[in-house]
């Protein structure tokens, strides 16, 4: 076995290596071969003189050279922004209206029609404002109608609905409910290749099956099939929707893009509910409009500290970092969270960059010596504080 390394004075760092077989004995037996040969494997890397080398050894150093932000100044100056006092009254109005929607739904006797409300509310995100209530009225009912999907004649669109809704929020929902929908031979009965809603529905509820769901896996591969051969001949929204569905299934995506995108498709629905609607629009405005703010604060801190040009050989995302908290909890409640989430990546950002994309070997010694210091003062301080 032959290596070499070679850092060349041109600024370009090669590394080459030639195998051909491993000499000693791994375990046992016969010397082990290589059953193809690796030679001239070149890794180029742009290196920049290090100003405070002591020896020729760190004569360079290697940067990534990471783009810039793409953001620059845009959330600078949207801390003056503010949501106006009469659009909040109406916000409280509207949500005391949906609040007794759900309430007048739980009086009605119709379990289904319940789920379908709470659906509606969960996709247009805004189900944060009534969680204990929802979580009341699913298990009222889940203990109320165990055998909900099955016992009565629900076409594939409701019993995919409820069994999503069910799974969602931690229930234990049976697979078998699917059975019905099967023929004589156990293939999905050749009717509901017609059905988009019901195979959309059937779709996203494949999305939540577990180990040994036997079905669930056909389910997936039969609604994928067929609703990618449906999706030209629908009409353009819903055309839309089932392509974005394929793309990327509900559980999956982004809370408020999911949001968004069901809010647009949701006001061309010919069954949908006009105060709910104007709801959903009004909390997703009044939520991404707190985003904003938020992420104005964090770009005059992120200025004001002036990393970006202290630290220049580290990536500058900060935006990107935000977004990435928004993703796991955007509720207007985790404000501080999120603040507190960007910062703390931002700085290990400067750390780890600092590690792979600039320090020297002895620096990085140095670095790891005084952090591995710090963390033992810390923990002896608290001993005694």
């Amino acid at each position: 076995m032959a290596s070499r390394a070679v850092i060349p004075s041109n600024s370009t760092q090669s590394v080459a290596f030639s195998f051909t077989k491993f000499p000693k004995k791994i375990w046992g037996g016969s010397p082990l071969y290589c059953p193809f040969n690796i030679s001239a494997v070149t890794v180029r890397r742009p290196l920049q003189a290090c100003l405070g080398r002591k020896n020729i050894h760190e004569d360079y150093r290697p940067l990534a050279n990471f783009r810039p932000t793409i953001w620059k100044d845009t959330f600078n100056s949207m801390s003056s922004l503010n949501s106006e006092p009469k659009y909040d009254g109406l916000f409280e109005e509207m949500k005391e209206q949906v609040k007794e929607m759900l309430s007048n739904a739980s009086s009605s006797n119709d379990p289904v029609e319940e789920v379908i409300l709470i659906d509606s509310l969960c996709r247009l995100g805004v189900s944060y404002h009534f969680e204990n209530e929802i979580e009341e009225r699913l298990h009222h009912i889940f203990e109320a109608h165990p055998e909900l999907a099955a016992e009565n004649d629900y076409d594939l669109y409701i019993v995919a609905l409820v069994f999503r809704i069910f799974r969602q929020h931690g229930f234990k929902m049976s697979y078998r409910v699917f059975n019905k929908f099967k023929d004589n031979d156990g293939e999905f009965k050749k009717s509901l290749t017609g059905d988009v809603r019901g195979l959309l529905s059937l779709y996203e509820a494949a999305q939540l099956r577990v180990h040994e769901e036997d079905i669930l896996e056909e389910a997936l591969t039969f609604t994928t099939t067929h609703l990618k051969s449906l999706a030209p001949k629908s009409s353009p929204h819903r055309r839309t929707y089932v392509m974005e569905a394929l793309e990327q299934p509900i559980h999956t995506g982004v809370p408020r893009i999911e949001a968004h995108k069901y809010i647009s498709f949701y006001e061309h629905k010919e069954s949908k509910n006009d105060t709910l609607l104007m709801f959903a629009k009004l909390d997703f405005n009044r939520l991404q409009l707190l985003h904003k703010q938020e992420l104005s604060y964090l770009a005059r801190w992120w200025r004001d500290l002036n990393f970006a040009s202290t630290y220049s050989y580290s990536r500058d995302r900060l935006v990107e970092i935000y977004f990435w908290s928004v993703a796991q909890y955007y509720e207007p409640y985790f404000s501080r969270g999120r603040l507190i989430f960007t910062k703390i990546f931002m700085m290990l950002m400067i750390i780890d960059d600092t590690y792979d994309a600039y320090g020297t070997f002895d620096e990085l010694q140095r670095f790891t010596d005084a952090i591995e210091r710090f963390v033992f003062v810390h923990k002896f301080t608290q001993l005694f504080y």
